[in-house]
C-alpha cells in the first residue's frame, strides 16, 4: 500500500495532467460560483443549504451560460457539494471535473475521455502510489446500450416501460454488480425520464443521450448530449420539482438566468462531469475515497 503522501503526489500530477490536457484542446478554464441561489433540480442530488443561497451539486448551468455567451470550449476543475453522502465512495465534499464543447455530440465525448484517461494512466506510471491493478484504459471501450443491458441482466425493458424506482434498484442491485470490472465500460441511451438535463436522441426508440462511464465498479463519469430548449427545459424541471416535493425533499428555484440563456440562444454541445477522487482510487487502488484526499470533511 502506497503513503497517503506519495498518493497526494500522484494526485497533483493528474490535477496538472488534466488541465494541461484540457488546456493544450483549446478549452479555456474558468471558476464558477460555488454558492448559488438556484442548484439544479435532479430527483435524486441534494444541495447543502447555504444561509439563503446553496453549494453547489455542480458547476453545469453555469459552464452552459458561458457557451451560450459564445465560449466553444470550458473546463472547471473544483469542489463541489452534496448533502447526505457520506461512505467509502461518497463524500459531502469533493473533487469535479466538467467539460462541455460546441457542436459536439455525446459520442465524441466518449472518444475524448479514452483520450484524456489513457493520458492520465501514462502520466501516473511513473508515480510510485500508482497501482494499475488490471484495470486499462486502452480504447476503444465497449458501449452498452441501457436496453439491452438491463434486458440481459435485470430481466426487464426500461426504455418501454419506465419505472424509476425499479430502475434505480436495479441497477444498484443487478446491474452495477455484473459489470466488467478489468476494463472501462460505457453504459449508454438511458430512458429519457432518467436524464433530466440531455436531449433526446433522434429517432426510436425514444432514449436520452447519456451516458455513464463503469470503471473497477466505480461510476466514474456522466455524460450528456445537452438539451438546449428552454421551453423542454422548465417543463423538466417543474416536473422534478413536484417530485421532490412529494418526497418530502426541498425544492430548489428554477434558475432563470439559465433559462433566459436557453432562451436566447445555446448551440448544440455535449458535456461530462467526472469525480477526481474516485478516478485517484483507481489510479492508487485504495478502497476508501478518504485515503486520496489530503484531508476529508
Amino acid at each position: 500500500m502506497s503513503s497517503h503522501l506519495e498518493r497526494l503526489k500522484l494526485r497533483t500530477v493528474v490535477l496538472d495532467g488534466i488541465r494541461a490536457f484540457f488546456s493544450g484542446r483549446g478549452y479555456l478554464a474558468v471558476e464558477t460560483p460555488l454558492r448559488i441561489p438556484a442548484p439544479a433540480l435532479e430527483l435524486h442530488i441534494d444541495a447543502p443549504p447555504s444561509g439563503s443561497a446553496y453549494l453547489r451539486t455542480s458547476p453545469e448551468l453555469y459552464l452552459k451560460r458561458l457557451l451560450g455567451m459564445g465560449a466553444a470550449k470550458v473546463f472547471e476543475l473544483g469542489p463541489c457539494f452534496r448533502a447526505g453522502e457520506r461512505g467509502a465512495r461518497h463524500l459531502p465534499e469533493f473533487t469535479m471535473l466538467e467539460w462541455y464543447c460546441v457542436q459536439a455530440g455525446y459520442r465524441d465525448l466518449m472518444i475524448e475521455t479514452e483520450e484524456l484517461l489513457a493520458a492520465l494512466w501514462a502520466l501516473a506510471g511513473n508515480c510510485a502510489a500508482f497501482r494499475p491493478a488490471v484495470i486499462a484504459p486502452t480504447p476503444p471501450w465497449p458501449r452498452w446500450t441501457v436496453r439491452e443491458t438491463f434486458l440481459r441482466l435485470a430481466g426487464w425493458d426500461p426504455v418501454a416501460q419506465y419505472d424509476a424506482d425499479r430502475f434505480d434498484l436495479d441497477l444498484v442491485q443487478k446491474v452495477e454488480p455484473q459489470l466488467p470490472r478489468d476494463r472501462p465500460i460505457i453504459l449508454m441511451d438511458y430512458p429519457v425520464e432518467a436524464a433530466a438535463l440531455a436531449r433526446c436522441r433522434p429517432g426510436p426508440p425514444a432514449v436520452a443521450e447519456r451516458w455513464e462511464l463503469y470503471m473497477g465498479g466505480l461510476e466514474l463519469a456522466n455524460a450528456y448530449g445537452e438539451l438546449t430548449d428552454a421551453a423542454e427545459q422548465r417543463q423538466r424541471f417543474e416536473t422534478c420539482a413536484r417530485a421532490r416535493a412529494a418526497l418530502g425533499k426541498a425544492v430548489y428555484p428554477l434558475d432563470e438566468a439559465f433559462l433566459a440563456a436557453l432562451t436566447t440562444g445555446l448551440p448544440p454541445c455535449a458535456g461530462i462531469a467526472m469525480g477526481v477522487d474516485r478516478l485517484l482510487m483507481l489510479l492508487t487502488g485504495v478502497e476508501r475515497i478518504d485515503d486520496v484526499r489530503a484531508f476529508v470533511p
